[in-house]
This record gives structure tokens, sequence and C-alpha cells, in this order.
């Protein structure tokens, strides 16, 4: 039996698929529409699941069940659709695709109540005592991201990139203007007077003097986060957490709640925002036992079609091996140029994990000017995460033991080495760690770039255009390749320069 699951409403929508006890695919509906948070006009991800049926060579008449989150209008077939709220599907997401046979989950999100607690035993999640009251962390930060000036869908993760700036910044004034009281988070009434006056200096959006203030919120929240973690423990107990929910979008507060071991161990899963609810709806309804799920899990494109593609684009193009394939890509990063890469699967969370990024040489001058001002467009101060072996990553930062969905943030013991990445003097810099459950090619590329520079680390962002969500298909990556100042493009086998 098929069973597809949706997260439905008005953003962040997505489908996924699931059989044999297990999630086979997962799409979230803006890489198919191209608009970025997808929204469609009944509020379903039918793109998104026609795509994923047409790509696995089904139909909606293979369907046999079909989990919705978040129901919303509209009307989907065959079958009927069995409902699920926000925070099950987190808590479904967060535990059945770890490697815990049992987990105490903990959701920070926007969606009411704003912060839940379950436990995941054998496969069967359910709510664990929280009566929780008030505004959620989610709540406070977007509210702190706010107040720095920024505004629209990006405003908590350019706060974030803000504090990461002065990642050990604190302030006895934000301190004492938050705290926890049980179930619930207070916030003092003087806080926008006080947080008014601590960015006065950098109010602006966009001004890295704000920097010193993002990090004390941010560590605050982090704080109280912990504390509450630690409550968390003492009532249920056990020794291996699964966290879900916009909070966990920022890799500040992932890299806390794992070096500060309030549990021993701890998941956070690939896409732990709304998108990735279908696939916890997916779980639950196939009543699957927790196992991790490959991060690529998006549509895959043959060697065939991608030609065809580009031999209807009457494009340039070479088709090569392996081994020049990513000869190429690392005598183009040496030279400070920047290369579109896509390969096999498309990743299912927000990151790019190898499969659809943009890299470069984290020794190139000019690497964040390249990146800000001429591809991304994006505030002159923002920092890019890094990509690198597993056992590099270990010799040459302090953080986590491991990062494999890039959702940690470490500090790099020489500076010095990374100083082209870095956009302040004391900055953290998001890494994604790649052992061998990574893509091959991805991994031979860093293997490869390591012997020639004996540095195995590449920038790695998101392959997208201006306000464009990641590019899913080989007409995606040509068109934002020859409308970008991307200087190669890796399509699978084939290369392409201007």
């Amino acid at each position: 039996m098929i069973v597809a699951g949706m997260r439905v409403g008005v953003r962040d929508t997505a489908a996924a698929l699931g059989e044999g006890g297990r999630v086979t695919g997962v799409c979230a509906q803006e890489r198919v529409t191209r608009v970025r948070g997808g929204p469609t006009p009944d509020g379903f991800p039918n793109e998104a699941l026609d795509l994923l049926l047409q790509r696995a060579g089904r139909t909606r008449a293979d369907l046999g069940r079909i989990a919705l989150v978040d129901g919303g209008g509209g009307s989907v077939e065959p079958g009927g659709a069995q409902p699920l709220t926000d925070h099950f599907a987190h808590a479904c997401t967060a535990h059945l695709t770890s490697p815990f046979a049992s987990s105490t989950i903990v959701i920070c999100d926007h969606h009411a109540p704003g912060v839940s607690v379950w436990t995941g035993r054998d496969g069967i999640v359910a709510p664990a005592p929280c009566q929780w009251t008030g505004p959620g962390f989610v709540d406070v930060y977007s509210r702190c991201a706010a107040m720095a000036g920024f505004t629209g869908e990006a405003a908590d993760q350019r706060f974030e990139a803000l504090a990461r700036l002065r990642p050990d910044a604190r302030d006895a004034r934000i301190d004492a203007l938050l705290r926890l009281d049980g179930d619930a988070l207070l916030v003092e009434p003087s806080f926008d007077r006080v947080v008014g006056e601590c960015f006065a200096a950098g109010r602006a959006a966009g001004d890295p003097r704000g920097a010193a203030t993002a990090a004390a919120l941010q560590g605050r929240i982090g704080d109280l986060l912990l504390a509450f973690l630690e409550d968390v423990r003492r009532r249920i107990g056990g020794d291996r957490l699964c966290v879900g929910g916009n909070l966990f979008y920022h890799s500040a507060i992932n890299s806390r709640i794992r070096l500060e071991a309030v549990f021993g161990d701890v998941f956070v899963p690939v896409d732990p925002g709304d998108a990735g609810l279908a696939v916890g709806a997916v779980l639950h309804a196939l009543g699957a036992p927790p196992a991790p799920a490959s991060p690529f899990l998006g549509p895959s494109y043959s060697a065939e079609e991608a030609k065809e593609v580009l031999d209807n684009c009457k494009l340039q193009y070479a088709w090569e091996t392996d081994d020049r394939v990513i000869s190429a890509a690392v005598d183009a990063l040496r030279q400070g140029r920047l290369v579109g890469w896509f390969d096999d699967a498309m990743e299912w969370g927000p990151r790019a994990l190898g499969a659809r990024s943009i890299l470069a040489s984290p020794s190139s001058p000019y690497v964040l000017e390249n990146l800000n001002r001429f591809l991304k467009h994006r505030d002159p101060w923002r920092g890019y995460a890094l990509s690198g072996l597993q056992a590099a990553v270990a010799g040459h930062f302090d953080g986590p033991a491991s990062a494999p969905f890039m959702e940690c943030d470490y500090r790099p013991r020489d500076r010095e080495t990374f100083r082209h990445v870095l956009p302040s003097r004391e900055a953290a810099v998001r890494v994604h760690t790649v052992s061998e459950g990574g893509l091959p090619r991805f991994t031979r590329l860093l293997e490869a770039f390591g012997d020639a520079t004996g540095l195995p680390f590449l920038v790695n962002t998101s392959f997208n255009g201006f306000h464009e969500p990641s590019v899913c298909s080989p007409r995606d990556a040509v068109r934002v390749f020859y409308g970008s100042g991307l200087d190669l493009l890796v399509l699978n086998q084939f290369v392409l320069r201007k």
C-alpha cells in the first residue's frame, strides 16, 4: 500500500510518499512551483504529490491512504484523509526518523501550544505531561528578530546570522527580561523598551553593530530552553531526546543542546520545520518503527533526462567521466569560481547537502563578496556554511561530534585558515559533516579538493536564484546557471561553462 502524507495550508506545504514501512519520496511544493513558501489556491501541495508519483511511476489511483497535517479546504482523491495536529506530526517526524527505539520528544513551534512534550516508544508517539501557557520559545525568537529590524519570511534566519557574528556576547540587562516559570516563558513588561535601547547603536536591519545584542538574546533563549529540558528530563527520564519545530532550524540552538548534554543523545531531523510534517504523517500512517531517513528523498533525474533538457535548450556541454567531472570542479574552485552542483536525488530538508548546491573555495579572498553581493543579494555581513569530511571537521573545529544535516554551529580552531569565510573575527560557522552516509560523488569531490589544497572543505549554499527556492529539476538548474553569476555547472555527468 502506498501512503501519502501532505502538509497543507497557506505556506510551507509539502508531500511525501511511503511504502513498506519507510519513506520513499519527499518534496516541498515550492520546489515544483518555484515560488518560495509554496502557496497554492486550495492549500494542497498537489504539484509536489503528482511529481513524486510520476517519478515513482505511479498515479493517484495507486494511493491507499492519505494523512493530512492542518487539513484546510479542498479535497484529495482517493480514499479520504486522516487529519493530524501540527505538534503530533512534528513529534512523529522527530521520533520516527531518528535512530532511537525510545525517546523523549520536545516540540517548539509557532503553532499552539508553542511547546509540547511527547514520548516515543516502539513507534508509538504519545503526549507527556506539559501544560505550556503563553508565548513559546519560537514566538520570543521572532519577536527579537522584529526588534532587530528584520521583517519578512527570512527574518528569523537573518537574526540568527547576525547573532552568529558575536556568538559569545551576553548582557545582564537582557538576562533579566526573560525567565522560565514551570511550563511558561515569562517576558518582562519592559522587554521592548530595554531591547530597543540595546539595539539603538545598530537598530537598522543589516547593521552588524547589533550583533552583540542579537547574540545575547539568542543566548538567553538558549539558557531557558536548556532549563526547560532539564525539567523535562527530571519529569520523564530517559537519555535520548528528539526535537522538532521551527526553533530547531537554528544551528546555534542545536549546538547548545548537544554540547551541554542535558540528554546524552540528541536527534534533530532533516527538516524540523513545517515542510517536514509530511514525513511524520506518512510514517504515522504506515505504523512504522523508528529508523533513520535519508536526506536525499527528493526527485532524481536520469542522464537521459538531463541531456534532453540541454539539447532542447541548444546548449554546449561536455559529458565527462566521474573523475573528469570532479577534476573540472576542483580546477574551477581553486581559481575562485562559483560552481553549481546538481547530483542524484534532491535534498528534502532546507539545507544543501551536496545534491543541489552552489560551491566555492573557502580560500578564495572574495568568496563572501561574490556570494552576498552578486549571487544571493544578501547582507554583506552574512556568512555561509562549510561542508567538510568528518575527520577533518574534528581536526579543525570545536563543536558537536557530527552534523550530517548541516544543523549545528562550530568554532574554527585556527581562524586564519578560514579567515575568508568568517564575516567577523569572532564568528561561528555552520558546518555539514560528510561521512560514509553522504553522496558518493560529493564525498569524492571533497576528498579531491582536500588532496589539491590540503583543506577538504567547501563553502556550500543552496542552489537557487535570487528569492527562489532550491532548484529541483535539470531545467531549473540550467535557468539559474545562465541567470546568475555562476561560472561552472555540473549537472550529473554533464559540465557546462560560460
